[in-house]
């Protein structure tokens, strides 16, 4: 299969020595959805607006569909669709007059727009309120419009920047299934940029997860938390004083691969598997040891466990920030007008 997107060594440092993407390197499938993971400030929008040319990078090599971004940027363009974290969509226009401008940027002519609008407001479940001003949308009907919007010209490859940012539960699992229909559907490839765990796991055959500019690791979602263990059984002691023979004496037990302390002072201890065996043995071991056990828990590794193994910290903690902050600005944009 041949590679869509083709990144390599890939360097953007802003004016005053901020280094927003430190030298990564990644390739993307024809027909493959990518997640790039990864918190607020750790390089995605800037990678994806490098890809699509929409930044210049300091230096690497970008190529799409086998076109250099710098040398030929409009052959990548008419060949990409983008939608951005923030809609691009006008409210004081109707669904329909915002595919048909968007239709006319790319000179598609009157029928063509007719037809291929047709197609994609029927997509996204939106043909019946084609004719209403998008001011009366909904968040998650403006989310599929911008989608829709950005696949009038019908690209080759799709790039979604956080598509679901502050939309509830429902919604975004709605544009799940819509993402993937576009995949299996018109074969296109995807590059998916989120903040969301389970819609990584969820939507992306590979994920990179990027922190502080870097790519820490890439692989499949399954290979991913597969590398980190069979079972991950967490831990809080009630004291921390007189720990270090039990840690020790934990890491000896057959079958464990590491035993870690988290910043949340909870201990993960990383076993191969049958972890429920191993958990009577842990509180043995602490009471032996005058130790006290405050809770203890056993689940299968997920991204957040990937996450926190590579980067020593969750991605949570920017998510709520990050979200009031984009609603306050749009909110702030909509008053204005």
């Amino acid at each position: 299969m041949n590679a869509a997107v083709e990144v390599e060594n890939l360097v953007k440092v802003y004016k005053g020595g901020v280094r927003a993407v430190d030298g990564i390197s990644f390739s993307i499938k024809e027909r493959e959805i990518f997640g790039f993971l990864g918190p607020n400030g750790a390089g995605k929008s800037t990678t994806i607006k490098c890809v699509i040319g929409l930044l210049r990078p300091t230096s690497g090599t970008i190529r799409v569909l086998g076109a250099d971004v710098r040398r030929d940027p409009g052959v990548v363009k008419r060949s990409i669709g983008y939608a951005a974290q923030e809609t691009a969509v006008d409210d004081r226009l109707t669904g329909w007059e915002n595919l048909y401008l968007q239709g006319r940027f790319y000179h598609l002519s009157r029928a063509e727009i007719r037809r291929r609008g047709e197609e994609v407001l029927k997509l996204f479940g939106l043909w019946e309120r084609r004719n209403d001003t998008a001011d009366t949308y909904s968040g998650g009907m403006l989310k599929r419009l911008d989608i829709a919007c950005a696949l009038i010209h019908r690209p080759k490859i799709l790039f979604l920047d956080e598509p679901t940012l502050g939309l509830d539960v429902q919604t975004r699992k709605t544009i799940w299934e819509y993402i993937e229909a576009l995949r299996a559907e018109h074969e296109m490839t995807i590059f998916l940029t989120t903040h969301y765990m389970e819609e990584a796991d969820v939507l992306s055959d590979r994920v990179a997860i990027i922190d502080r500019g870097r790519i820490v690791a890439l692989d499949r979602p399954g290979a991913l938390k597969a590398a980190i263990g069979g079972d991950l059984i967490t831990v809080r002691f009630s004291s921390g004083d007189g720990l270090e023979p039990v840690l020790a004496a934990l890491r000896d037990l057959p079958g464990v691969r590491e035993v870690k302390l988290a910043p949340d002072g909870i201990y993960r201890i990383v076993v191969e598997r049958d972890g429920d065996r191993l958990i009577p043995r842990i509180v043995r071991l602490a009471g032996e040891h005058g130790i006290g056990i405050h809770s203890i828990r056993l689940k299968r590794p997920t991204l957040d466990d990937v996450y926190l193994h590579y980067t020593g910290r969750e991605i949570r903690e920017a998510e709520g920030s990050r979200e009031e902050h984009i609603r306050t600005r749009v909110m702030s944009w909509r008053i204005r007008r």
